[in-house]
């Protein structure tokens, strides 16, 4: 007992042995459970495999063999080196065959006698050869010079655009994208801002504006040009009968004219077309502003046709 009424206090420690290790087994167990997983998909895909995968896999596997040649200095090129060319020159070997030409094969006379009583056939072929990759050549060229030029015509507008403060404001009005058709320049409507008056074929003193400048853009290229307008899903119908099929035309035609009354050649329009709402910009919103707008395309040039072909 206690003397003078003192508390004794007892510590026990418990054994953590097994708590520590009870679940390792199950760690174990899981990587026996993995390996096993592992090895039947393994069996699978070996069933799933034709002989000729198989072969295949066990030559990507196979080591390589390396004969050694009892030529040379037996070292690992043979007595070769690397020339400043990057051909390889074999020594003594290589001067021999330098002074003595090697002798033609028995198929590379054949085919020589054979090109000389054919009456030039090869020859022909050779010459067909190689104007079809001359033609290529060129139309790659003339799609990189194309591209060159639509995007130097793309800096000038933008330029134009910066340069203007009276027109500044309205380059939001303005989207310029190349397309495999060519480069497109657009005048779209925002939201309070129309580059038409509403319901008719008449372009407002913004939208002559950014034609003009357009149409500089435009006169500095060759290329033939295409005019289209496009209106909203909205339905209209004026009091005279015209829908949005003949209300786009017309403005695809005032902005035809309008750039010509500024210089641009009249023989250069290829194309004047009115699409209605038939090719909405935003076609998950086909009543947006933005769906109003003229589109002013510089068309690429026809492709060089090689000869015996047609387009």
């Amino acid at each position: 007992m206690a003397r003078d009424g003192a508390v004794i206090i007892k510590r026990i420690k418990k054994g953590g042995g097994d708590g520590h290790h009870g679940g390792a087994w199950k760690v174990a167990y899981a990587d026996f459970v993995t390996a096993m997983m592992a090895f039947f998909l393994l069996m699978w895909l070996i069933n799933t495999t034709t002989p000729e995968q198989k072969r295949g896999i066990a030559d990507y596997f196979a080591a390589q063999s390396i004969s050694k040649s009892s030529s040379g200095s037996g070292s690992l090129f043979d007595g070769r080196v690397f020339g400043a060319e990057g051909a390889r020159a074999g020594g003594a070997v290589s001067a021999i065959h330098a002074k003595t030409p090697p002798k033609p094969s028995k198929d590379a006379k054949s085919t020589t006698e054979g090109d000389k009583g054919g009456g030039g056939t090869g020859s022909q072929g050779d010459a067909s050869q190689s104007q079809v990759t001359s033609d290529d050549s060129l139309q790659r060229r003339m799609v990189a010079s194309e591209d060159r030029n639509f995007q130097q015509a793309e800096i000038s507008l933008r330029q134009a655009m910066q340069e203007m403060p009276d027109i500044a404001e309205l380059s939001r009005h303005i989207l310029v994208d190349q397309t495999p058709e060519g480069l497109r320049i657009q005048l779209v409507d925002q939201d309070g801002r129309a580059m038409f008056v509403p319901g008719t074929a008449e372009l407002t003193p913004a939208a002559r504006r950014l034609l003009k400048q357009v149409g500089h853009v435009v006169d500095r290229l060759p290329n033939r040009i295409t005019v289209s307008g496009h209106t909203d899903a909205a339905m209209f119908t004026a009091p005279d009968g015209t829908t949005n099929w003949e209300l786009s035309a017309g403005r695809a035609n005032a902005a035809r004219a309008a750039m010509e009354s500024d210089g641009v050649d009249m023989d250069r329009i290829y194309q004047v077309a009115g699409k209605a709402g038939s090719e909405p910009m935003l076609p998950d919103d086909p009543y947006a502003a933005v769906n109003r707008r003229i589109s002013v395309v510089l068309l690429r040039e026809a492709p060089v046709v090689p000869p015996g072909h047609s387009l």
